[in-house]
């Protein structure tokens, strides 16, 4: 699998979470890790 792409899906999905007036505030925080480690590992 390419970790890149995979990453890059996980990162839209995160976004979409944070976006969503109804995700929980665990969703929230767990959607704002994943897009701080996306971001971060950028070579």
């Amino acid at each position: 699998m390419n970790k890149k792409q995979s990453s890059s899906k996980i990162a839209t999905v995160a976004s979409k979470v944070l976006q969503n007036p109804n995700s929980s505030n665990v969703s929230k925080k767990l959607a704002g890790s994943v897009l701080s480690q996306a971001s971060g590992k950028k070579k």
